[in-house]
């Protein structure tokens, strides 16, 4: 998606050990007017699914998800990274990693929120080594749900996150693929699958 890729190009910052930063418009102040129309392109890229629910992770992917979801007119789903008394009953619950934080997470997702037999559409902001959508994955199957693909804002090409999940046969859509990042000039460089 060209727009996403001028605002990283423009606004991104490249920091050591791989990390993008883009706080100031997708992950701490976010820009919803640039959130909507990711939301239109996530809508067009899985306009032959039918989806049920949008499933993301707390707490970047929530907006983009909220906004993508109007587009699919479903409700949104969270994974919580932590139990919480306003959580009642069974949970599916599972461990992920996180790239950015370096740190394992116990996930959890009301037994009421995921149904079998629903078809999810999983959204989040990034994909790296694919530790949080692989979770995701497996809180879906837990609940005996369907997943109907996977959407991301942005993907490091240059990890194995994106490609293993294509080859186990998942549509994954990612609107900016990155190939590359230069730490030293804060070069990013972009390739489109």
């Amino acid at each position: 998606m060209e727009l996403l890729e001028k605002r990283i190009q423009a606004d991104g910052i490249v920091k050591k050990g791989n990390v993008l930063k883009v706080d100031n418009f997708l992950n701490h102040q976010m820009d919803i007017e640039l959130f909507n129309e990711m939301g239109k392109e996530f809508r067009r890229l899985f306009a032959d699914k039918e989806i049920d629910k949008i499933l993301t992770i707390e707490a970047s992917g929530i907006g983009i998800a909220c906004i993508a979801a109007q587009y699919f007119h479903v409700p949104v789903v969270f994974a919580k990274k932590a139990q919480s008394i306003n959580i009642d009953g069974d949970v599916y619950r599972t461990r992920i990693e996180s790239f950015t934080h370096k740190r394992v997470y116990d996930v959890i997702v009301s037994r009421k929120y995921l149904n079998s037999g629903e078809r999810i559409l999983i959204i989040d902001d990034f994909l790296a080594n694919g530790c949080a959508v692989r979770g995701l994955i497996e809180l879906i199957e837990c609940a005996g749900a369907t997943v109907e693909g996977i959407g991301i804002a942005i993907e490091k090409g240059q990890q194995s996150g994106g490609r293993e999940l294509r080859e186990k046969g998942y549509q994954v859509e990612s609107l900016a693929i990155i190939s590359q990042m230069d730490e030293e000039t804060g070069t990013i460089t972009f390739s489109h699958a």
